[in-house]
């Protein structure tokens, strides 16, 4: 890591010319994938607390990360995990209210937060959402709640050489279109050079809200990648993305397609894989 994010120009973001291939570990249902998801992160925790005396960790929203959460906080391991040096951001959220049903915040609030969940372990304070209560107050947009949240990442994060913000994890879902964060097919994000930015309300899947999103790129800066899927309804998508030619630009979940990622499926998902983990 070379330290706080450097002034001026952030430098270009492309994926390697040969990322190489990601683990794939197989399940046997649902609750087989959030077994494993909770023990991968747990660990990443554990390990950057001890390093360095905090980890910084990105989530996700859908139904990927809830089973996750829960398998957190359940005994023993809830009483093992560094709580207090645990910092929770968000890779993506809907540009609505933290308690609007479709904030991807709920999922987090209701299974680990203390004050909002019962006997809810993680400090309120340690939860970092993009500020879209506060902007909303403020009568601005999307835009200046990507603008918000990308300040507050260079001013907490480390940053990798090439001016990304050094996450110690990073957990993302694979949308059934073929994205991920909300970097969606045809999208203009990863060809920007922002850290966070706005994204129109995407018209071909639900919910039909204004999102905000990271970079792409900051997956390829993470150390422990987990990307998660389940059900027969992502078996077709997750064989187009391994399976299948690199194509960015129409399968942006392809940027989890790398060596040192690891792809959590269980059986349905993976029921079209060519080959299997």
């Amino acid at each position: 890591m070379s330290g706080r994010h450097p002034p001026g120009p952030w430098p270009d973001w492309d994926p390697p010319a040969d990322p190489g291939e990601p683990e794939v570990i197989l399940a046997p249902d649902p609750a087989g994938c959030a077994a494993v998801g909770a023990t991968r992160l747990a660990a990443a925790i554990e390990r950057a607390a001890a390093a360095r005396g905090r980890a910084d960790v990105a989530t996700t929203g859908g139904s990927t990360p809830a089973g996750i959460y829960a398998a957190l906080a359940a005994r023993p391991r809830r009483e093992r995990l560094p709580w207090a040096t645990l910092h929770v951001w968000f890779g993506d959220d809907r540009f609505v209210p933290r308690d609007h049903p479709d904030s991807n915040v709920g999922p987090l609030d209701r299974a680990l937060v203390a004050g909002r969940a019962p006997e809810g372990p993680l400090p309120a304070a340690n939860v970092h959402p993009f500020p879209v209560d506060e902007v909303m107050a403020s009568g601005a947009g999307p835009a200046a709640c990507a603008a918000r949240y990308a300040e507050e990442i260079r001013a907490a994060l480390p940053a990798t050489a090439n001016g990304l913000p050094a996450f110690d994890a990073i957990l993302v879902g694979l949308g059934p279109d073929g994205h991920l964060l909300s970097v969606f097919p045809g999208s203009e994000v990863p060809t920007g050079r922002d850290l966070a930015a706005a994204v129109p309300a995407p018209t071909h899947i639900g919910p039909h809200l204004p999102r905000v999103t990271l970079h792409p790129a900051v997956l390829d800066a993470t150390p422990v990648l987990l990307a998660v899927a389940f059900g027969p309804g992502k078996a077709a998508i997750v064989s187009r993305l391994l399976d299948g030619p690199r194509d960015l630009a129409a399968l942006p979940a392809q940027r989890a397609r790398r060596a040192g990622a690891s792809w959590i499926l269980d059986e349905a998902a993976a029921a079209e894989l060519r080959t299997r983990g």
